[in-house]
């Protein structure tokens, strides 16, 4: 009996170790569970969490798994604290401020640089310009500006162009002066004095005028094809100038852009001339009268030319460009 015991209790023996054996083997399979679940539970949202059946966390998990979160959440503020910037303890991210704003509730922030307009690099850029009017009376229609380059112009256009020239109101004023200069000088004694006789030279004068710029301007032009509007060179000194003016007389452009003889001035002042011996009264030389008309006309149109060259440098120089 006592060797039966002594056998049992050795049996009992070797099972508590063997039992001892596998409760620690148990043991540690458990605890390298948990371990591994913690890990598993520390990369995951809270909210998705594994959950017991009766829809608790486990208590051991939760442990475990809130070590695991109190220690990065400590990694994390220590990171950010080191990176100098400010953690806010109600979420990990934060919108960026908005702009500071000034009081009129417009941005302080400093405003782009605009892009300006280039400044012109050469003073000078703008000369020889011509306007319509010089001193805002007299007509300067036919000049065209420096280095202006236009098309050929139409007979229709000439002839308003002419219109233009012929009875513009400043043209009125103009015969009015050289009509008193003709009556001054008694330059038709036939026409007398006072107002009847300055009316005789009025019209007369105002008809000379009037004939040489249609002629000059639009008839002649349309026959011989050239410009007759006057392209200034705006640029050189005033002998070079004042003679390219003057020779603007008897040099003149053709529609096709190039020189030619002025036939238009020439041919046109003298066909007018010759035209007025139809309403001037017969003379014993009418012939000396009409070569008078004839030079005095391309005289006049030499001085307009010289006028209209130099007049973009006087309206500059003198009236800032007012006029």
């Amino acid at each position: 009996m006592k060797s039966t015991a002594r056998r049992a209790k050795r049996k009992i023996r070797i099972w508590g170790e063997d039992l001892k054996v596998i409760q620690s083997f148990c043991g540690a399979v458990a605890l390298a569970g948990m371990l591994a679940a913690a890990s598993v539970q520390a990369q995951e949202p809270a909210s998705s969490r594994a959950q017991s059946p009766a829809g608790t966390t486990a208590p051991g998990l939760d442990a475990i798994s809130d070590t695991i979160r109190a220690g990065l959440t400590d990694v994390t503020q220590t990171d950010v604290a080191q990176a100098g910037v400010p953690q806010d303890p109600g979420s990990q991210t934060q919108d960026p401020p908005p702009p500071a704003t000034a009081k009129d509730g417009k941005s302080s922030l400093p405003e782009a640089p605009k892009p300006q307009a280039p400044t012109p690099t050469n003073a000078d850029e703008d000369y020889g310009k011509q306007d319509k009017r010089i001193l805002w009376v007299i007509p300067n229609y036919r000049a065209v500006s420096a280095n202006t380059h236009l098309p050929p112009l139409s007979f229709k256009g000439a002839m308003w162009l002419a219109t233009q020239d012929t009875f513009d109101y400043s043209d009125f004023i103009f015969v009015g002066a050289l009509s008193g200069l003709d009556m001054a000088s008694r330059s038709q004694p036939t026409f007398g004095q006072g107002a009847e006789g300055y009316g005789k030279y009025f019209w007369h004068v105002f008809a000379d005028t009037g004939i040489e710029n249609y002629m000059a301007e639009a008839v002649v032009p349309a026959v011989t094809r050239e410009d007759p509007r006057y392209y200034t060179m705006g640029k050189g000194g005033f002998p070079k100038r004042a003679l390219y003016a003057f020779d603007r007389l008897f040099i003149t452009r053709t529609n096709s852009g190039g020189s030619t003889f002025n036939l238009s001035e020439l041919v046109g002042s003298g066909g007018a001339a010759g035209i007025g011996n139809l309403y001037y009264p017969a003379e014993a030389n009418p012939w000396v009268r009409t070569y008078q008309r004839w030079g005095t006309q391309v005289g006049l149109d030499g001085v307009f030319n010289l006028v209209k060259e130099f007049w973009p440098d006087i309206n500059r120089a003198v009236f800032r460009g007012k006029y």
